[in-house]
């Protein structure tokens, strides 16, 4: 048996292939760019080929993301704020808060014991704080968005952005520029404002995160800078799974073994008491 997790968001579309024991069997991401069918049916090639399964092998597809609804043959479509709690708790068993920082929004979101959604604060109004903010910052300073996680070692706090929009602060980084202020300061002033507007979030969902796991999740927690800076805005450690873009598309891919386990055992249940009824 194998099930398959779709996570379609702006930046990029994830996939994950679990088997029946709910083990992960393969992993893919790759961009969305302007065609989403075209990365969703590349990133699905992508992990059956991984597997060395066929596509008729596949028993459940479930996607979540923004283009979730644009998946054919699937099982259901879910949210991401459920599937990034299910999946989270599968890498991160004790997470407590999951702090999900994607393409176009950010997410807080309280699990309680059991996994389930307690409740959640959500920022997707506009980019600001986001994988595409932090991708015209890079531009602005012209270096790759990949490179900005360690450029801010060595800033003493020296530069505060007053504006977190990210047409004014791309504005203001290319004026601090000209004003010869030094590269690690400027990024260091965009990791702390990106965890102060995180860090109220997570206060919505949580005003007191003594004795809580926190945990981080989406493309932008491979940033080791925003982790460092939203965990001195937190006053906490925050835990980060091994692959953070993927955590998604994981949760979805065990929703839908769940559903289908659930679906088949309620089938047999059915065909077992027809069988009584006929005998």
């Amino acid at each position: 048996m194998f099930f398959l997790g779709l996570d379609i968001g702006s930046l990029s579309c994830d996939a994950v292939l679990i088997d029946g024991a709910g083990d992960l069997v393969s992993w893919s991401v790759v961009p969305t760019g302007a065609r989403n069918g075209a990365a969703i049916e590349r990133a699905r090639r992508e992990v059956i080929e991984a597997a060395g399964v066929a596509a008729e092998e596949l028993n459940a597809t479930v996607a979540t993301g923004y283009g979730r609804d644009c998946v054919d043959g699937t099982l259901a479509a879910v949210t991401e704020i459920t599937c990034h709690a299910r999946g989270i708790r599968r890498v991160l068993p004790g997470t407590d808060v999951l702090v999900d920082i994607g393409g176009q929004d950010s997410k807080a979101i309280r699990i309680d014991g059991a996994g389930s959604v307690v409740r959640f604060a959500m920022n997707d109004r506009c980019a600001a704080g986001t994988g595409r903010f932090l991708e015209a910052m890079a531009r602005a300073l012209e270096v790759g968005v990949d490179e900005l996680g360690g450029l801010d070692e060595g800033g003493a706090g020296k530069v505060t952005l007053s504006s977190m929009c990210t047409v004014f602060a791309e504005s203001e980084v290319v004026s601090l520029i000209a004003e010869r202020a030094e590269v690690p300061e400027i990024v260091n002033g965009l990791h702390r404002a990106i965890a102060t507007r995180t860090g109220g979030l997570v206060k919505r969902v949580a005003r007191d995160l003594s004795g809580l796991n926190i945990s981080m999740s989406g493309g932008v927690a491979r940033n080791s800078g925003v982790i460092r800076a939203l965990s001195a805005a937190l006053g906490c450690e925050i835990q980060r799974p091994q692959e953070p873009d993927t955590v998604g598309a994981l949760g979805a891919a065990l929703i839908a073994r769940d559903r289908w386990l659930s679906r088949e055992t309620a089938g047999s249940h059915r065909r077992e008491a027809e069988d009584d009824r006929a005998s």
